[in-house]
């Protein structure tokens, strides 16, 4: 007979407890610690012992599954992997039913697709399938709630399984209703369960905190092969796909769509998408050339510098960290003895991708400078490169990527680290200026500021 437990476990973090508590000691959130009685029903009496094999008995090329849909299986690393589990997150009404349901559509030409629901009923799907021009697919459709049910119900002849959503399933095994702590682990565990044992591909949906991150406890991630976030503006037709877990491939890759009336569609060439309205040379726009997991991106860093009415001048940053932008602003007036302490920065990276890597430094820096000085920077000039805090500028990697995907896109000055080493013959049309210091920068670029 199954053996009961009362315990108690904070619904933001996960941790346990043997009674209630107001606040929870693990993450110091209030008011999280709920009542669960769990079912133990695993047992270890009377199992065999394990039966080990050498590891190069288990070397099979294992050959990954493509859905046509190119910026998808990019971030997947070329394809689904079978017996894999994939975890998309995202906020509310940004895309990821549509994007998954486009996903089984394209898959289900070749593969046994099933597609269960636990938030809408099949009519609704299906009014989404037929303006996506996906009505006439293979996919199997269900509408269910009972993780038993459904892996009893699918037998082992599925290739792909999508789940909407982790957070609306609930296990016989676990008294609680759904969404809570122990019920997203349980019912991940019996999903990850059938997908290992099956060689199935499962997607699950999970739902997101007001912060931005997947909601339930943290070990849904690490419980997952993959881990996918899907992100995008709301008055903005571009979303990004981003990889932040990937067993199977990088985990930094990313993946541009365009929200178009008949679903979400590739983004072929996104460089030249971020870039489309830079017409004339204005102050306070220079171009970076970034990498963004496994191909160079181009995207433009615009800053907008003004007189301060306030005690506190204003620093805000949108697609970028606030904290660099501070780092660069000390960086600025140590080295190079332009302040900014009576002006309101605003730094912005067009088109809501966001950047995270360091080698922005430089452009960021350019924009600010820009800005301050109201002398625009010729906008066939891109500019990369780390800034340290000795004021140097340092070297990136990736280079002759960055300076490629420039050159392809009709940039002819590139401003770069000195310390970056290539062949700079095999860009013939491009003038390169190679900087060591902001001293350098601002002797090179004329925007020197009063």
């Amino acid at each position: 007979m199954a053996k009961s437990e009362k315990m108690f476990r904070c619904s933001e973090c996960g941790a346990k407890y043997h009674k209630w508590l107001g606040k929870c000691e693990d993450c110091g959130q209030w008011n999280c610690i709920i009542e669960e009685i769990q079912t133990d029903s695993f047992s270890a009496a009377g199992k065999s012992a394990m039966e080990f094999r050498a590891l190069s008995l288990f070397q099979e090329k294992i050959d990954r599954k493509l859905s046509d849909i190119g910026e998808f299986d990019r971030v997947l690393g070329g394809g689904a992997v079978p017996g894999s589990v994939i975890l998309i997150g995202g906020d509310p009404g940004i895309g990821k039913s549509t994007l998954l349901l486009q996903v089984s559509a394209a898959l289900s030409q070749d593969y046994s697709c099933v597609y269960i629901s636990g938030e809408e009923s099949a009519e609704q799907i299906c009014m989404r399938a037929e303006r996506l021009e996906a009505g006439n697919s293979g996919v199997k459709l269900a509408c269910e709630t009972d993780v038993g049910v459904i892996i009893r119900s699918l037998g082992n002849d599925v290739d792909f399984l999508v789940v909407d959503s982790i957070q609306t399933l609930r296990s016989s095994f676990v008294e609680s209703i759904p969404g809570t702590v122990s019920q997203v682990r349980a019912c991940a565990y019996e999903l990850i369960n059938f997908a290992k044992t099956t060689g199935s591909t499962v997607f699950l949906v999970g739902h997101v905190t007001k912060d931005g991150a997947i909601a339930g406890p943290k070990v849904l991630e690490h419980m997952v092969d993959t881990v996918l976030y899907f992100e995008g503006e709301r008055g903005n037709s571009y979303r990004i796909l981003r990889s932040v877990k990937n067993r199977y491939g990088p985990c930094d890759e990313l993946g541009i769509f365009e929200m178009q009336q008949r679903g979400l569609v590739s983004v072929q060439n996104p460089s030249v998408l971020f870039l489309t309205q830079r017409d004339e040379d204005v102050p306070g726009s220079v171009v970076f050339s970034g990498i963004e997991g496994s191909r160079p991106l181009l995207v433009e860093a615009q800053a907008l510098v003004s007189k301060s009415y306030f005690t506190s001048p204003r620093r805000t940053v949108v697609g970028w960290d606030l904290n660099r932008l501070f780092t660069i602003l000390a960086v600025l007036e140590s080295k190079c003895r332009i302040s900014f302490s009576d002006r309101d920065v605003y730094l912005n990276i067009a088109g809501g991708l966001k950047i995270s890597e360091p080698a922005c430094d430089l452009a960021a820096a350019l924009s600010l400078l820009s800005a301050r000085s109201g002398k625009a920077i010729s906008r066939e000039t891109c500019a990369f490169g780390e800034i340290g805090l000795t004021g140097e500028i340092r070297s990136v990697a990736r280079c002759q990527e960055r300076v490629k995907e420039a050159e392809k896109l009709g940039f002819r000055n590139i401003i770069l680290p000195h310390s970056n080493r290539f062949h700079r013959g095999a860009f013939p049309s491009v003038n390169f200026i190679e900087v060591k210091t902001l001293m350098e920068v601002l002797e090179a670029v004329g925007t020197g500021c009063p």
